[in-house]
């Protein structure tokens, strides 16, 4: 966007909308962290096997796939906000059934539709606030995004430990005859709610309504956000991105010259699933048990994973400030590079270890390296990889393509994110953490290269000119 039309930006009214959009990072960030604190009272309550409290943590990712590839799609026939609404409604309801869930299955099948609303958001949230904010600051408004999923994270743990604080014990009775652990899915509600009601104040995206065949509204929304000269040109150049002939649809992702589907989907998958497959879920899901297991006490990991969040929002206030200056590939370059060396150093440091009792120790100094490298590798993530990823996505895609892309690619990163996270459990114990963590580093080492050959820089480029 050009200098003069940035003169008539409504700043007001655009970061109103991302401070909207972006609690539904925020409900990411809660809904993927409230379960920490009810594990013992889903354990007494439901009598569960430590499996089958696996399974019920864990139903929630399996949700969040089939949310962002739903989400995706729906986003096209119904619009971003239409579709945040209804992420926003299940959170919920799927909160209040959490709550009330009277049997182990229940409470699967409310996790699994809080996840769905979480895959949603997940999507949805960064894609909205790219095609309502001007190319020069699109980076700094959608990498927001990451520090409300970090926040959410934050603010279900205090929440968690504020009311097992009141309660005595997170199995105990708090209020109206129920125990704190119900009331920590049902605290939820609170931001769910602002999150829904917010949604209803804010237009829809112009790109789906010209999309729709309703350019006079986009024309409306646009003037809005941008001034009217910058959007009755605008809407032109959205009108002239998209097929003349059909609304988007999934089939849209195939190349019709070679009938494959396009290079820009690969790159939108390939991102998405190396967000994943470098372990930082290892990190956020189980790491207090990691650190117990390489022979720091209990208060001492939950010390780690507190300073680990406070790390992780540093890192992505220094991404937000760095994004559209630097660029979206130099970011995941030093990412990549970072995580390479950070994750190389853990693997040797746990090869060093002494097994003994079922459990790794690490000698003094080599404990000291494993602390500070895995700390470096949370705000290497956080500086990159963490938003730099949700901002492409949102991006990167043509108009046209836009929500099938976010649809395939958004699955495809939350069931990296099940895999991985299911799986650390047991290659920890049956192959050991150095192979594990050597599996995290080779990774980590192939993303340099994916980001070398892959990546296109999309650093101040209109949505209209993304081409796939």
């Amino acid at each position: 966007m050009s200098d003069q039309r940035d003169a008539s930006i409504n700043l007001p009214l655009i970061a109103a909308i991302v401070g909207v959009a972006t609690i539904g990072g925020f409900m990411f960030g809660y809904d993927s962290g409230v379960i920490n604190g009810t594990q013992e009272g889903l354990k007494s309550t439901f009598n569960l096997s430590e499996a089958w409290l696996g399974i019920t943590v864990s139903a929630l990712l399996p949700g969040c796939a089939v949310g962002a590839f739903v989400a995706g799609r729906s986003a096209d026939r119904w619009g971003r906000r239409r579709v945040m609404l209804a992420a926003a409604a299940l959170f919920i309801l799927s909160a209040l059934a959490s709550g009330a869930a009277a049997s182990a299955v229940m409470m699967i099948v409310a996790r699994f539709f809080a996840g769905v609303g979480v895959g949603a958001a997940s999507v949805l949230s960064p894609a909205y606030i790219s095609e309502v904010t001007p190319a020069s600051m699109r980076g700094r408004l959608s990498s927001v995004q990451q520090v409300m999923i970090i926040a959410g994270l934050t603010g279900a743990f205090l929440g968690n430990y504020f009311l097992a604080h009141v309660a005595g014990r997170s199995t105990d009775v708090l209020w109206l005859g129920y125990a704190a652990w119900r009331w920590m899915f049902w605290m939820q509600v609170i931001p769910a709610s602002i999150f829904l009601l917010t949604l209803l104040f804010i237009p829809e995206s112009p790109r789906y309504l010209v999309a729709r065949g309703r350019p006079e509204e986009a024309l409306g929304v646009l003037t809005r956000l941008f001034g009217s000269a910058a959007a009755a040109t605008k809407t032109l150049e959205i009108k002239g991105s998209l097929a003349a002939d059909h609304t988007p649809r999934l089939s849209d992702l195939i190349d019709r010259s070679t009938g494959r589907w396009r290079r820009i989907v690969w790159v939108g998958i390939g991102l998405a699933t190396f967000q994943q497959l470098v372990g930082i879920n290892v990190v956020f899901y189980y790491g207090a048990v990691l650190w117990q297991a390489v022979g720091f006490s209990e208060a001492d990991s939950l010390k780690i994973n507190i300073l680990s969040g406070t790390l992780s929002i540093a890192a992505c206030l220094l991404a937000i400030f760095l994004i559209d200056r630097i660029g979206r590939k130099p970011l995941l370059m030093i990412g990549s590079i970072g995580m390479a060396v950070t994750l190389g150093l853990l693997t040797i440091a746990f090869a060093t270890g002494d097994l003994s009792g079922g459990t790794l120790h690490l000698a003094p100094n080599v404990g000291r390296m494993a602390l500070i490298s895995a700390n470096l590798y949370v705000i290497f993530f956080n500086l990159s990889w963490g938003p730099v990823m949700w901002v492409m996505l949102g991006e990167m895609f043509p108009n046209q393509i836009r929500g099938s892309g976010l649809a395939v690619s958004g699955a495809a990163q939350w069931s990296a994110n099940f895999l991985i996270s299911v799986s650390f459990p047991v290659l920890a114990k049956y192959i050991g953490l150095p192979i594990t963590y050597g599996f995290y580093t080779a990774c980590a080492f192939i993303s340099i290269i994916f980001v070398l050959k892959m990546v296109h820089e999309t650093r101040g480029r209109e949505l209209e000119d993304m081409i796939g």
